[in-house]
């Protein structure tokens, strides 16, 4: 059973390897933003974070999808979207990009509590077959400890870790000593829930111990 993440995080090709799976990669032609513009104006609303990150998870594996179809018809396996994003008191707060928006992001979030949504949707391909997909979404919340000081915060942001990340925090790298609690299946907050995956792969009919790459 052949299995694509359709990203090329680091994080969650770590995490599916962790788990046993060695996965090919490839990233998703989707325009984030144009995605979201255009299904906010077509519902004249702004989607909730859950709805966010749900949206993005299955363009993204719809998208690779589509090229597998037309460029590897023989393919038979499953594709694996996600996306992310942090929310805290209501305030979705994605990648920081730059130190300074970084480093007032950590300022404002010691000491309290948010919640990391990711999106998931696993695509099942096989030759001569329609596609089938399942989709989820999963959430942890994450306490950051109250006594970071401003020259950990300093520190933390000069290594550039946190300026790529949603909500500008890692649990799993230099940022795990900062944070002192997390409510949820741990892996949320890396970059995808393998729980959750394990059981869209279910409803698709596939056992999740299928996808463990042979030694």
């Amino acid at each position: 059973m052949r299995v694509l993440l359709a990203s090329t995080s680091p994080a969650r090709l770590m995490l599916l390897r962790q788990a046993g799976i060695e996965p090919a990669t490839q990233a998703p032609d989707v325009d984030e933003d144009a995605v979201i513009a255009a299904v906010e104006a077509a519902e004249e609303r702004a989607l909730a974070p859950d709805e966010h990150v749900l949206l993005l998870a299955r363009r993204k594996a719809a998208a690779v999808a589509a090229v597998l179809e037309a460029d590897d018809p023989g393919f038979d396996g499953i594709i694996i979207g996600g996306d992310s994003m942090f929310e805290l008191d209501g305030e979705v707060l994605g990648k920081p990009y730059t130190p300074e928006a970084a480093t007032a992001r950590w300022r404002s979030m010691r000491g309290r509590t948010g919640v990391l949504h990711s999106g998931h949707s696993v695509v099942r391909l096989s030759p001569g077959a329609a596609p089938h997909e399942a989709h989820a979404v999963a959430a942890a919340s994450v306490t950051f400890a109250d006594d970071v000081t401003d020259a950990e915060i300093d520190a933390y942001v000069a290594t550039g870790e946190p300026l790529l990340v949603a909500g500008a925090f890692t649990v799993d790298s230099l940022g795990g000593p900062f944070i002192t609690r997390v409510e949820g299946d741990p892996s949320t907050v890396v970059g995808m829930s393998l729980s959750t995956l394990r059981r869209l792969v279910s409803e698709l009919g596939i056992a999740w111990t299928s996808l463990w790459t042979a030694s």
